[in-house]
């Protein structure tokens, strides 16, 4: 890894693929946090009336504010990169950062190039091929991720499972 030892990883999945679940077995293990892009978005919109409840028509609202946000003054990026750096500051070894879409996974990581080591996890589960009906959902394999988790584990299974996982993928990553 790069100079600080620290790695971010974007994390990526449909919609009840396990990814929070996934992350919080890192956090649990390792000192890790995450974040996710969709922070500022899902404020704006629990302020003006959304009940915090992940529908289709709210993930379709998420979505589309955060493409709005992201065509005007790049909000989501941005927000990532500042966190990315107080990341670097602190005292956290990983970091998980959720992204949806793959133009915005491409400027995030241009980004933070040089802050500290970077890789990519895509996290897929049996049958996960439903439409949701918005572009960030229905299009997270439009991005080439350079690790891959297949979640088929049953809940009692998975921690086991993703770490070994885990462990093999920060053996790569830190090369």
């Amino acid at each position: 890894m790069e100079k600080s030892g620290k790695l971010i990883i974007v994390i990526n999945g449909k919609a009840q693929a396990g990814k929070d679940t996934l992350c919080d077995i890192v956090i649990k293990n390792y000192k890790a946090k995450k974040i996710s892009s969709i922070a500022p978005f899902a404020k704006i919109a629990k302020e003006n009336g959304w009940d915090g409840v992940k529908d289709n028509k709210a993930r379709k609202l998420l979505s589309d504010l955060k493409r709005a946000f992201a065509e005007f003054n790049d909000l989501p990026t941005t927000y990532l990169v500042q966190e990315s750096e107080g990341f670097a500051a602190g005292d956290d070894d990983i970091l998980f950062v959720h992204i949806r879409e793959s133009d915005q996974i491409s400027a995030f990581l241009d980004r933070v190039k040089g802050l500290c080591a970077a890789t990519t996890l895509l996290v897929t589960r049996e049958g996960d091929t439903a439409l949701l009906g918005n572009v960030s959902d229905d299009n997270v394999r439009d991005y080439r991720y350079e690790f891959e988790y297949n979640n088929i584990q049953e809940l009692e299974n998975v921690e086991s499972d993703f770490l070994h996982f885990f462990e093999e993928m920060l053996k790569i990553a830190r090369q």
